[in-house]
């Protein structure tokens, strides 16, 4: 039986962005609200470059979700954190990862969301590519990117002291915020950092995460 929602995914930080959250709304809220499909884009085969897909995401990369339960007719959302933000909006209906509309809280999820969309993963992406993908060997750009993410981590860290997660009152709750970030942020070895002595507050942070069955299993995905 056809899913309400397909996933377009791959084995990056921005694909299990979405998988995880798929996966802890799935724990929360149960199969019969909220289900998908997922199909994996190799990446190497350029199947994201070909027409039928620039027809979904002009920008080519994935993660892609299609909404098929969308009336009158399918709806399609790119990019990482706007499919987070679409998921939540559409069925976090208790607000269990996410805050009210118009919330100070609300504003702070958004702050930290942003932060690692345009920080975290565009100079730890960059870190990935200098050490593992450039065709040549540019120490200046292992050294910037993998600074800036270490620099980055330290934000991390400053804002996890005393919390247990990103935002929230008290030490806070799991939210979409953190689930956007830590995909990145546990790769730290491939940008270089090969610890996270440095930032122990972003290591307790990583480990709570990870413990959590349905992120365990929407990294298994694809």
């Amino acid at each position: 039986m056809t899913k309400p929602l397909l996933l377009y995914t791959s084995s990056t930080p921005n694909g299990y962005k979405v998988s995880t959250v798929l996966e802890e709304l799935k724990a929360a809220y149960g199969t019969d609200v909220i289900d998908y499909d997922y199909e994996k884009i190799v990446l190497s085969t350029n199947r994201q470059k070909e027409p039928w897909f620039i027809a979904l995401n002009p920008n080519g990369r994935i993660p892609v979700l299609v909404d098929r339960s969308h009336k009158p007719s399918p709806f399609t959302v790119f990019e990482s954190a706007a499919i987070l933000l679409y998921l939540v909006r559409k069925y976090d209906s208790e607000g269990r990862f996410t805050f009210p509309t118009g919330s100070d809280e609300e504003s702070e999820l958004l702050q930290w969301i942003f932060f690692a969309h345009g920080g975290i993963g565009p100079m730890q992406g960059q870190a990935h590519h200098f050490r593992h993908a450039a065709p040549e060997d540019i120490p200046y750009g292992k050294k910037r990117y993998t600074e800036e993410t270490a620099r980055l981590y330290g934000v991390l860290n400053i804002r996890l002291e005393g919390r247990d997660y990103l935002v929230g009152p008290g030490r806070g709750k799991l939210t979409i915020a953190d689930l956007n970030a830590f995909p990145w942020v546990r790769l730290h070895q491939k940008a270089g950092i090969e610890t996270l002595d440095a930032f122990p507050n972003v290591q307790a942070w990583l480990n709570r995460i990870a413990e959590r069955p349905a992120v365990k299993a929407g990294l298994a995905i694809p």
